[in-house]
């Protein structure tokens, strides 16, 4: 068999678990499998990098921070060899120019056009574990491009994709896929199985265990894709497009601190303002989630959506100061969560939805806004209120048994 391992910067944060994962890998190895491996930068060691540039440059530009950034992978690639090589499992690292990973040229949240595998595959004949650097490639410039939060995710699954390998296992430090954060909540359950489309709104929606690109990549190329732990030798859980488990009508809940709400009152209630409004926030590559535009009252309306955090003050501002719309007021709130239930067969199901509202109802907690779709239902609360609305939900749908 042809595996795909990824191991993420707290597996590898010390020698000692440098040594861990490399235990890991040399069992799966000499079990005769063909073994291709992707790491992140050491714990911490891409945050003390993003320091250190702000102590030269506030703001850098994103070419040179690419550069920057991209060592940290190659430092933990170069120590996993090491290891391995001490171990007796022969290693060869390679950084993702070098495993022929090809990006545009989006410095900072590139994204992979091909991977020329050729490299790789010479060195897995010489029956090599290959360790390639996640999160980087290089774009048609000759330049090293990183590919945004979580991009070794991206990595090691676009390089199963390119290699038609038989499994993707992505090594966390949590044992797979619960059912809610199980810091939240203590009697989240692990899902032996989830589906793809079911994995993507809980990654997109703030579980944290798997990026959202990686999982797109996954549902695109089919690739087998198992998360499990790098600290227990446990099962974890697989991401496949059908899982044996009967549709439950809610599969998971998540929990988005990263979320800003921006209303603008009294708006001209005509056609045109909501592509006003929109059109501008896109032109400069503000992502908008939820939306609710109100009744028109004496020829108003007011029109509020939701946007990540870090990007609220530079939408308020571009609302503020080009006059393309008509605004009494324009006014925001950082202080607010996205709480969602996430599961395939909610749409067939009657009811679900107005569980989880009388859920709130009972826990007193005051929704904002609403957005839903086929899989999922997401509400806008106050922040001081989310673990609560997460526990509460958890409970009422009975994922706990």
């Amino acid at each position: 068999m042809l595996i795909v391992q990824k191991f993420g910067g707290s597996s590898v944060a010390n020698a000692e678990r440098v040594f861990n994962v490399a235990n890991r890998i040399a069992e799966t190895y000499r079990n005769g499998n063909s073994v291709v491996v992707t790491v992140s930068a050491q714990g911490d060691t891409t945050d003390d990098l993003i320091e250190k540039a702000k102590e030269i440059n506030e703001k850098p530009s994103k070419r040179e921070m690419d550069m920057l950034l991209a060592t940290g992978e190659q430092i933990s690639i170069a120590l996993l060899a090491m290891a391995l090589e001490k171990i007796g499992v022969p290693a060869i690292s390679l950084t993702g120019w070098q495993a022929g990973v090809n990006t545009d040229s989006k410095y900072g949240i590139a994204k992979i056009k091909r991977i020329h595998t050729e490299r790789i595959l010479s060195e897995l004949d010489a029956k090599k574990v290959v360790i390639v650097a996640g999160f980087q490639g290089i774009n048609k410039y000759d330049d090293i491009t990183t590919l945004g939060r979580g991009g070794s995710d991206t990595s090691a699954v676009a390089l199963a994709a390119a290699l038609h390998a038989d499994l993707c296992q992505i090594f966390t430090d949590v044992d797979g896929v619960f059912t809610t954060d199980p810091r939240i909540c203590p009697d989240a359950k692990k899902l032996p199985e989830i589906t793809y489309d079911e994995m993507l709104e809980l990654a997109s929606l703030g579980a944290n265990v798997l990026m959202n690109r990686s999982v797109e990549l996954a549902k695109k190329y089919n690739v087998n894709l198992e998360v499990l732990s790098s600290l227990k030798k446990v099962e974890g859980t697989y991401v496949k497009e059908v899982t044996k488990v009967e549709k439950s009508n809610v599969r998971g809940i998540a929990r988005d601190n990263d979320v800003a709400m921006i209303s603008v009152l009294d708006v001209p209630d005509e056609p045109g303002i909501a592509f006003k409004v929109f059109s501008m926030l896109a032109k400069h590559n503000i992502n908008v989630d939820m939306i609710l535009q109100s009744i028109g009252r004496e020829d108003k309306k007011d029109i509020s959506f939701s946007v990540k955090s870090d990007e609220c003050e530079d939408a308020v501002k571009l609302l503020s100061e080009n006059n393309i719309i008509e605004a009494r007021k324009i006014v925001y709130k950082d202080n607010v969560s996205k709480v969602s239930i996430v599961g395939a067969g909610m749409v067939s199901n009657p009811g679900v939805a107005s569980m989880m509202f009388e859920a709130m109802y009972d826990a007193h907690i005051n929704i904002h806004m609403i957005c839903t779709s086929e899989i999922k239902v997401s509400i806008l609360i106050d922040r001081e209120y989310a673990e609560k609305a997460v526990r509460t939900l958890h409970e009422k749908y009975n994922l706990d048994k």
